[in-house]
């Protein structure tokens, strides 16, 4: 890819955790993912958190000049506003956050919004709520509900034993060989987004795009989502 030549995605969803993990390989890949984006002019759709991986990666892209959006549930919205900068003090999600916040309903108003407002995902290592962000959205595509990339940073090995489970699947027969090339992953930022950048889907979806109410996309029944 050209130096200057702009990225397929303009923005892209960063799936990842309020915690660093115990090694400083993790923080690494939040940084080098960050500076990939920027590298890439790519603007950051993410959770809306200030500390750990979150922290790390929306400060990156914010100061690489480019838009940050924090998605965030009104239970999770921040307590204090301080000289027009949002601050975080809820258990372990405290610090500055950057960029836009947008606060909707709950959970999953948040997952539709993240997943509208991007053109792909990327799941850095991340704990049980990282795993089921991604997860959703390689399910969505399986579906037909969006045609968008899904990527897995998987910094050193991290993601092996899912991607191992994932194989399982095809083996066992609970999950058709074209589906399992929904999810693209590579260790380093760089190798993923090259991937990303030249992946086309090649399953079958369960139903059509067009069958969908995408306006309506990650709404329960009695919830109405607000978004465009």
């Amino acid at each position: 890819m050209e130096e200057n030549q702009r990225s397929r995605f303009k923005k892209v969803c960063v799936f990842c955790g309020s915690h660093s993990g115990n090694r400083e390989v993790f923080s690494d890949a939040a940084i080098e993912l960050g500076n990939e984006l920027v590298k890439r002019k790519i603007d950051l759709v993410y959770g809306g958190g200030s500390v750990g991986l979150m922290g790390l990666i929306s400060r990156r892209v914010y100061e690489g000049g480019f838009h940050v959006l924090g998605i965030i549930p009104k239970a999770l919205m921040p307590i204090e506003l301080i000289w027009g900068i949002v601050w975080f003090n809820l258990h372990q999600i405290s610090g500055e956050t950057v960029g836009e916040v947008r606060v909707v309903a709950d959970m999953h108003e948040r997952k539709a919004a993240m997943a509208q407002e991007s053109e792909a995902f990327i799941a850095l290592p991340g704990g049980y709520g990282t795993m089921e962000e991604l997860l959703e959205m390689i399910t969505w595509s399986q579906l037909g509900i969006h045609k968008k990339t899904v990527g897995i940073l998987n910094t050193d090995g991290y993601y092996n034993n899912l991607l191992a489970l994932f194989d399982t699947g095809v083996q066992e027969g609970f999950i058709k060989p074209g589906a399992r090339n929904i999810v693209v992953s590579a260790p380093t930022a760089k190798e993923l987004m090259e991937k990303m950048e030249e992946y086309t889907p090649s399953h079958k979806h369960v139903a059509s795009h067009e069958s969908w109410n995408v306006e309506e996309l990650g709404a329960y029944p009695g919830q109405q989502s607000n978004h465009q």
